[in-house]
């Protein structure tokens, strides 16, 4: 068992950063593949980007292109969404979500979700 917790959410108007944090606990976490997915209302779950424990790091590209940075603390068991220049369409919760071995964008390859944090941004 992995159990994550993500924190870090909040509201912030359009331009501003956030950054959400998600920590692991339970199996060794460097052995899992770490993604970001959010889920704006009435929406389905999007893939935001992944990191292997290597730091090797893949995005959703279409829609956070240059704007959100992954990044994972081993010695932590943390993995880190940093999250600039926020756009109202932004607005969705937050989950990470751990799988063994490679990366993936797909929702369904993953094993383990967070209960995920809640991120709003106003126009």
């Amino acid at each position: 068992q992995v159990q994550l917790v993500e924190s870090g959410g909040g509201l912030v108007q359009a331009g501003d950063s956030l950054r959400l944090f998600c920590a692991a606990s339970g199996r060794t976490f460097s052995n899992y593949a770490m993604g970001w997915f959010r889920q704006a209302p009435w929406k389905g779950r999007e893939f935001v980007g992944a990191i292997v424990f290597s730091g090797i790091t893949t995005y959703n590209s279409d829609s956070v292109k240059g704007r959100f940075t992954i990044s994972r603390n081993n010695a932590k068991n943390t993995v880190y969404l940093q999250m600039n220049n926020l756009k109202p369409e932004d607005t969705a919760i937050y989950y990470c979500a751990a799988r063994w071995g490679i990366s993936s964008r797909s929702k369904d390859e993953y094993t383990y979700w967070g209960q995920g944090t809640q991120v709003t941004v106003s126009s």
